[in-house]
This record gives structure tokens, C-alpha cells and sequence, in this order.
């Protein structure tokens, strides 16, 4: 599916911001200062030689483990399926939000030990409506630049703020979703994204 494939792509970009180098700093609010702080500890344990003796499974479990902190993939995957979501069954939604998680966080995992060198300059946030989006800019070793925003809102007692969209030069990761699974869902069925979904999961393994 050509949605899902520049999905792929789109998630490269957040595995540079997680595999990023020295980041430099703007002025911060606190969205900004936990995300910063989230993706310093992924950059810590891929950068940890002993972690790196433990073996490359080892190394993804405690960078999944810290993602599961980053994002929420529960609310990316409703705001994904958008209308279809209320459609489907309490079991339904379950699968969905796993398979669509295992997706999401295969696609920079399996890339994140790559992307040493690169540079996120986080460039400040706004809040408006309980959303925050941190802007930042990523420079490649190669020196090209983007773009990348994180949208977060607050979850839990804690207040903390999670990621549930990222945009790419402007361009919604949320929104390249939903267009791709509604056009499949039109076509085709529900039970047929989840099965393309599941073959990602394959490929991304």
C-alpha cells in the first residue's frame, strides 16, 4: 500500500529525532523539556556500550520501552481511523491500536542505531486548547534540513505530555493515516487493513 509505505519513510524522520546528536535549544516550555528529556534517554541506551553487549533485541526493548512513554499510540491510532473507529467492537479496537503500535514502532527500531550524528535543534512550543506542538528543526551529517513538529496533549493525573501526531516539513504523520486507511477500508473492508497492517508487522520483524 503506497500510504503505508511513506509512512515508513515519515517514521525515518522521527527515528533521527530519536537517534539525534547533541541537541541544540531554543527557548523551551515544558512540552519541549519533557519531550527533550524523553529522547536524551533514547539516545542514552543506544549510545551505552553495555547495553549494546546485550545484544540488538535488548537494545530495541529498552528504546520501546521509553517510546511507550513518548507517544500515544493508543490516541494516534483512534485519530488514524478516524470515523471508522467508532464502528468497531471493544475487541476490535484492541487489535488495531496493537497492530497499528507494533507498526509505528518497528518502522524507526529497526532504523534508530543508524542515525547517529544528526543534529535536533528544538526551536520553543505553544499550548493552545490543551494541544502543544514543539517545533524543532533536524540536520542530517549530510546538512540537509527539515522540519519536524510534535503535537502533544496531556494525559493521566500526571499531566504528562504525549506525542500524537508528527508533521514533516508541515505534512501530518496522522493525517497520511487516515487517508490511506479510509481509501482501503472504502475499497476493500476493515478486515482488510488490519491484514495489510499484520503483513507490515511481518516485514518490519
Amino acid at each position: 500500500m503506497e500510504g503505508l509505505r511513506l509512512a515508513r519513510v515519515a517514521m525515518w524522520v522521527v527515528a533521527f529525532a530519536l537517534g539525534a546528536m547533541a541537541p541544540a535549544t531554543g527557548w523551551a516550555g515544558e512540552p519541549t523539556d519533557q519531550l527533550q528529556l524523553q529522547l536524551e534517554r533514547v539516545l542514552k541506551v543506544v549510545q551505552d556500550p553495555e547495553m549494546k553487549k546485550e545484544g540488538r533485541a535488548a537494545e530495541r526493548r529498552a528504546v520501546r520501552k521509553i517510546a511507550e512513554e513518548i507517544f500515544d499510540f493508543g490516541d494516534t491510532a483512534r485519530r488514524a481511523l478516524a470515523r471508522h473507529w467508532a464502528q468497531r467492537s471493544p475487541a476490535e479496537r484492541e487489535e488495531f491500536v496493537a497492530v497499528f503500535t507494533d507498526v509505528f514502532e518497528h518502522a524507526y527500531l529497526s532504523k534508530v542505531e543508524l542515525l547517529q550524528g544528526d543534529r535536533v535543534a528544538y526551536l520553543g512550543d505553544s499550548v493552545e486548547g490543551g494541544v502543544a506542538t514543539v517545533r524543532t528543526r533536524l540536520t542530517t551529517k549530510q546538512g540537509s534540513q527539515l522540519g519536524v513538529d510534535y503535537r502533544m496533549q496531556q494525559r493521566g493525573a500526571s499531566g504528562r505530555w504525549l506525542v500524537y501526531d508528527v508533521l514533516i516539513e508541515s505534512v501530518s504523520l496522522v493525517d497520511n493515516y487516515r487517508n490511506q486507511f479510509n481509501s482501503v477500508i472504502q475499497r476493500s473492508s476493515y478486515q482488510e487493513l488490519v491484514r495489510r497492517l499484520k503483513a507490515m508487522q511481518g516485514q518490519l520483524s
